[in-house]
């Protein structure tokens, strides 16, 4: 375990664990953080994965973490790391399990007390419209030949079924479809677990949330996303599900021959990889934005399913019931990309796993309704407490591969959190605070008690303070949809 005098405070909200820690790191390993969050992080082994990450073949600059880190699988989450392209190494537990895991964010005309009303109504149609709990199927069944075009166009494929507006793609990462997909690299295994479940959230941390916006704290860029106090928005958290994760297991697997093959050596077998330009590596990256693409494509369905909701609940009463995309975004994914490496400016393969994009104004990739003041990072908490819309910044594009938190980040395991509160005692909680929930499980809603993640203000004020991103507004929940 790595200890807190092994680190060197670079500044305020950034420490650093030198290159000379251990023999086989390639470069430092930096970590954001208060001091207070760096004593929790330091509960558990996310730091010492952190150095393993430094020791990857062809790792650029610093192996990072958000504040928001902890334990995961051969990375930790919220961890950073870019690899030389395309001699560098591809590691798919620096992408996750639930690969394109991440977040869209929808925007009312309506303020909190046109819909408190009706909101018992409107949470128990939109958990009947967007399926949720483990292995959950969807209302859109696709055959394998579907399944294959949605792999391969992700959101576009909505768009064609009128699932999908020509703005929510202009407002979603990569135009929510990651380029050189090959459905071919994906097992026959991972085909059945997906052809069930577009348009579903899933279980675990993955939610769906109707919230109102309370603060504001930088108008303009508020003004460019379209949102104000007393707003009414929806969150939708998801990812790739059994599709995406049956690659990684897929992959995981393969990867475990190809270290060998290639000979390299690893401290964590958990951190298996494979080099970029190599057929083992080209295909993990295809397969990989194959299960991209079907995520955006289900969080896409989602929203699609969202707006239904609204329109039968809210319509019939005479309310504006449209919803506008303000940006979907992912947190768990691996992405070919230019920065600038050491005064040079080249591409790296970014792995982000529980970490955001964080692109600065100005960049082309950022859609052009917001360019001007940078992409929207969406940062979800927990039940019951806020989520945060953020903006990236310059200072992100020079120090984190445009990158920032994801997140309140855990500190109690599951388990542990089901042993110190009933899920139905948790449901009163909420309830009592105004926060209407739905949700399957009662153990799978304790596993998400708040109490069980970090302060998701904490973690949002270190990245603030260390210039990655930048606060736009805080919004707090008033229903809550749960596997």
């Amino acid at each position: 375990m790595v200890s807190k005098r092994e680190l060197v405070q670079i500044d305020e909200f950034l420490w650093e664990i030198p290159k000379g820690y251990r023999p086989d790191m390639r470069v430092p390993a930096r970590v954001y953080a208060s001091e207070a969050l760096l004593d929790a992080i330091l509960g558990d082994k996310s730091i010492e994965q952190l150095v393993n990450v430094a020791t990857l073949p062809g790792i650029q600059k610093y192996a990072l973490a958000m504040p928001d880190i902890h334990q995961g699988y051969g990375f930790p989450i919220g961890g950073v790391a870019a690899t030389a392209w395309p001699d560098g190494v591809i590691s798919p537990g620096g992408i996750g399990y639930d690969i394109n895991c991440g977040v869209r964010l929808l925007a009312s005309e309506l303020d909190e007390e046109e819909v408190r009303p009706y909101l018992d109504d409107l949470a128990t149609c939109l958990y009947q419209y967007c399926p949720s709990g483990v292995g959950r199927g969807g209302h859109y069944p696709l055959n394998n030949a579907e399944l294959e075009r949605v792999a391969v166009e992700g959101a576009r494929w909505c768009l064609k079924k009128g699932m999908a507006r020509e703005e929510d793609l202009e407002r979603t990462e990569e135009g929510g479809r990651l380029s050189g997909a090959d459905p071919a690299h994906v097992s026959p295994q991972a085909r059945k677990r997906g052809r069930q479940q577009l348009g579903t959230l899933g279980a675990g941390n993955h939610f769906l949330e109707v919230d109102v916006v309370r603060e504001v704290y930088y108008p303009e860029a508020a003004d460019a996303f379209g949102l104000r106090v007393g707003q009414v928005v929806v969150l939708i958290h998801c990812g790739s599900r059994g599709f995406g994760h049956q690659i990684a297991t897929d992959y995981i697997r393969e990867f475990q021959r190809a270290v060998h093959t290639y000979g390299i050596v690893l401290p964590d077998r958990e951190l298996v990889c494979a080099p970029l330009d190599t057929p083992e590596g080209e295909r993990y990256l295809a397969a990989m934005r194959c299960a991209a693409n079907f995520a955006f494509a289900n969080r896409q369905v989602l929203a699609h399913q969202v707006r239904r909701a609204f329109e039968d609940v809210l319509g019939c009463h005479g309310l504006p019931f449209d919803l506008v995309q303000v940006y979907d975004l992912a947190h768990n994914i691996g992405k070919v990309e230019w920065h600038d490496v050491n005064g040079v400016r080249r591409q790296v393969c970014v792995h982000r796993k529980g970490a955001t994009r964080s692109f600065g104004p100005g960049h082309p990739d950022v859609p052009a309704a917001y360019r001007h003041v940078g992409q929207p990072v969406l940062v979800p908490g927990s039940m019951g407490t806020a989520s945060y819309v953020l903006v990236g910044t310059e200072g992100a594009m020079v120090a984190t591969f445009g990158s920032s938190c994801h997140g309140a980040g855990r500190q109690m395991s599951r388990r542990k959190a089901k042993k110190s509160i009933k899920g139905a005692t948790l449901r009163g909680q909420l309830e009592a605070q105004g926060i209407v929930v739905r949700a399957g499980s009662m153990k799978g809603l304790a596993e998400e008690a708040p109490f069980a993640y970090k302060d998701v203000e904490a973690v949002v004020d270190v990245v603030e303070a260390a210039g990655v991103a930048r606060k736009v507004v805080r919004v707090e929940p008033i229903a809550v949809i749960k596997g």
